[in-house]
């Protein structure tokens, strides 16, 4: 190649990138030599840049396509600086509560460097992906922040959330200790019942294929998230991915847990005497769902005061998954944010926000006012659709109900 033509070539890259910097000034310095000493090869210029070249690639670090981005912010100010409540503020979650997550994803997340470049570190991706969840901010924000590029925002976030739902699924979204919970809820009013379920829209982007099956009873595009939830407000059960279009019940009945519960095998087999009727643990919905033995709902149409003091306790108890889903999407900030990613990875992202949720309540981290009323605002902007209420009923579920009825407005009396 001719000296002249590439010394204009690198002159034009020089601005941006060191490596060319440096290829120029030795072309510069060679041409000035081959000047003043008589050589006798014609070749010996392009010999002479070929190993100045080779030089430079051993040496330095890929620079013509990689762009250089500081990382200051996160290795100096985050990771040493910052006291509890800014991780709180910031990622929902002290840093000995983050490091403890960081410790779990470690086997699956670790990259190892290469020689073009160092990999991005455990707690980094870790970070990144926290980060996005908890804030409405775009992908190019965070990868700013971060010191990263856009689309490295986008592939971080899905690895982390995928490695979330591996390894912690399992153990983070269970039943755990069913006396407990018994005891929880009967302490609220309700006795043998074993959570609260209910369903909650998370907006979405329009998906390219079958739009119009995500548009919702409001009209905004939705993907359903069902959720069993404690007397303490964490999911022991969760299912997602249908459209917003499709009604709980339908939902329900297409979920493992329907199946486990026809079966019998969701929860012990622990029975109580209501009256003269036996009542199995049960879980509590509100009139979208079908009554029946093992899933009690409130009364509907004209109430006499025993109906009412019925549906007070039960309303009273389901409010522990209403305030769930609040505390969720108050923490997960994204879950109001259109989540804008394809259809098919949108139950990967929100699974994690649950058991990220459930890490925290769990640590006991701390829930702010302000996320609160960020989530009352946000619910005006994309009001939950009302489910229609289905009469769906069995007998023996509905003499269940009665006895309950009975029980209650008795206690009243006493």
């Amino acid at each position: 190649m001719e000296p002249e033509l590439l010394r204009t070539l690198l002159m034009n890259v020089a601005s941006t990138s060191r490596l060319a910097v440096e290829l120029f000034l030795m072309l510069q310095s060679d041409s000035e030599e081959s000047s003043d000493d008589e050589i006798d090869s014609a070749d010996a210029p392009d010999t002479k840049l070929l190993v100045a070249v080779t030089d430079v690639l051993s040496t330095v670090e890929r620079r013509l396509w990689a762009r250089e981005t500081s990382t200051e912010w996160w290795d100096h100010i985050v990771m040493q600086v910052w006291d509890d409540d800014q991780w709180l503020q910031n990622f929902r979650m002290r840093k000995a509560t983050f490091m403890g997550l960081c410790a779990e994803l470690a086997p699956t997340l670790q990259h190892k460097d290469t020689r073009l470049r160092a990999a991005l570190s455990v707690e980094k991706r870790v970070a990144i992906a926290v980060w996005k969840l908890a804030t409405p901010d775009s992908y190019r924000s965070v990868a700013n922040q971060f010191g990263v590029g856009k689309s490295t925002v986008g592939i971080v976030v899905m690895q982390v959330c995928r490695a979330i739902n591996r390894i912690l699924l399992r153990r983070t979204v269970t039943l755990g200790n069913v006396q407990d919970i018994l005891d929880g809820f009967a302490q609220m009013g309700f006795p043998n019942c074993g959570g609260a379920i209910d369903g909650t829209h998370i907006p979405i982007l329009a998906p390219p294929h079958l739009a119009t099956e995500y548009i919702n009873r409001k009209g905004y595009f939705s993907m359903v998230l069902q959720a069993l939830v404690d007397h303490r407000g964490r999911f022991t059960d969760i299912y997602t991915g249908w459209p917003g279009k499709v009604h709980d019940a339908r939902i329900f009945r297409n979920s493992g847990m329907f199946r486990k519960l026809q079966a019998g095998t969701f929860f012990p087999d622990r029975k109580i005497t209501v009256g003269d009727v036996e009542m199995p643990i049960v879980i509590l919905g509100d009139p979208a769902y079908p009554l029946m033995p093992w899933l009690m709902k409130p009364y509907t149409g004209k109430l006499d005061r025993s109906k009412d003091r019925f549906n007070y306790r039960l309303s009273r108890c389901r409010m522990t998954v209403e305030c769930a889903f609040g505390r969720l999407k108050g923490r997960w900030r994204s879950l109001y944010g259109k989540l804008d990613v394809g259809e098919s990875s949108i139950p990967a992202i929100i699974t994690a926000c649950c058991i990220l949720h459930n890490i925290c309540e769990g640590k006991g981290e701390t829930f702010s006012d302000e996320w609160t009323s960020e989530v009352q605002r946000l619910e005006a902007e994309f009001a939950q659709p009302e489910s229609r209420a289905t009469r769906e009923a069995q007998h023996s579920a509905s003499r269940i109900r009665d006895a309950l009825k009975e029980q209650f407005e008795a206690e009243s009396q006493q």
